[in-house]
């Protein structure tokens, strides 16, 4: 809602360091899309977003944003300690800022100001060989820190809320769930889209999809067993897509490739266009998403706006996400995954119950009630 005129007027500093030019990912996303919308909704309140380089113009999200670049560009530990305690507090004080918001899971150590934090999972602490050895050293360092200093923190799931405070025994009501959403971008593709995707990535055939980062945590070596699996039970010309840059650890995946035995029906996109994406997605067969732990699994919710179909694991919050939506598969079993593509395969009836269920599911996720729930959150930091 907009916000009364009579409110007192805040100075809300937002951490944007990965608002990229480039590209936009994970924690970009969700500041791009939850403060594209909290600073229309609130044009009563200043908002100065902290970028540590250069940024695209399009940032600007309005009259009542201003931009700051404090370098240096805060990319490994030592840089992040650095920013965060030395440099954002000098904007804060500069800007007589109300309260920080920070989407990434880093806050200051180093100030007074009041702050929000978002944390998305805690993926380093389950699967801590799936990180970079000093990332993790300073994610286990410091993610308690983080979590006692900030007033108020959000998080993406019910699932992850009730991890943050199992683990770092923190009181829950001080854990906000505001979810994520899929962008309004991905929404089904016509017959003739599809045959022009399939003609481009797979030679005119069906093909799964899977929709992310190649990255270990993805858990993509199991999903090749299982394409295996189902390419030999079920002898279908049927492709397997990933649409996805390569993330970090994808050379032992990528080398596999090489000698896997149907690796002429595998086609690595590379990172493509959000424009690409919602293409590839929406003229899949299903989508295989079998990912060891996800804080809320966006990708999922974008196959279900694009009508197809998803297969999805039984760990972390997908579930709770995605309801009856999808088949889940246990992550670690990849005969189990094969099994759920071939009964998406050989059942037309459950694959079209599947796309029904989705649409029912996707209503209940929007970046409007995310913003609007974040928010709340960031009001909870400052009264």
């Amino acid at each position: 809602q907009p916000t009364n005129t009579f409110a007192p007027i805040m100075t809300i500093a937002v951490n944007t360091r990965f608002l990229l030019n480039d590209y936009l990912e994970g924690y970009g996303y969700f500041t791009y899309e939850t403060f594209g919308r909290i600073t229309a909704a609130h044009p009563g309140h200043e908002f100065i977003f902290i970028f540590d380089r250069p940024y695209d113009k399009r940032f600007v999200f309005g009259p009542n944003v201003k931009l700051v670049v404090t370098g240096p560009p805060a990319r490994h530990p030592l840089l992040w300690k650095f920013w965060y305690d030395i440099k954002v507090p000098a904007v804060l004080r500069k800007y007589k800022a109300d309260v920080f918001v920070s989407c990434d899971g880093f806050c200051s150590l180093a100030t007074k100001v009041p702050q929000c934090l978002v944390v998305h999972d805690l993926a380093f602490l389950h699967y801590p060989s799936f990180i970079k050895r000093s990332h993790l050293s300073f994610y286990k360092k410091n993610t308690l820190k983080f979590l006692k200093k900030a007033i108020s923190l959000a998080t993406v799931s019910e699932f992850s809320k009730k991890d943050i405070a199992t683990v770092y025994k923190i009181d829950a009501d001080k854990i906000d769930v505001v979810y994520s959403a899929a962008k309004e971008i991905f929404c089904p593709a016509n017959d003739e889209e599809k045959a022009a995707t399939k003609n481009k990535y797979t030679g005119g055939k069906e093909y799964f999809v899977y929709a992310g980062a190649i990255h270990p945590r993805k858990n993509l070596m199991n999903l090749l067993k299982a394409f295996s699996v189902f390419k030999k039970r079920m002898q279908s010309n049927m492709k397997l897509v990933l649409a996805g840059r390569l993330a970090w650890k994808y050379e032992s995946f990528t080398e596999s490739l090489k000698s896997y035995k149907y690796r002429d029906d595998v086609i690595l996109t590379g990172y493509v266009s959000e424009d690409e994406l919602v293409k590839i997605i929406g003229s899949a067969y299903g989508l295989v998403y079998p990912s060891l732990l996800e804080g809320f699994g966006v990708p999922v919710l974008e196959a279900m706006q694009c009508d197809v179909p998803v297969i999805s694991s039984v760990a972390s919050s997908m579930q709770e996400i995605a309801g009856e939506a999808a088949l889940y598969a246990k992550p670690d079993d990849h005969t189990d995954i094969a099994d759920k593509m071939m009964l998406l395969y050989k059942d037309e009836k459950l694959r079209n119950e599947l796309i029904r269920k989705g649409r029912l599911v996707v209503k209940n996720y929007s970046w409007d009630k995310t913003a609007a729930l974040l928010w709340q959150s960031i009001l909870k930091a400052v009264q």
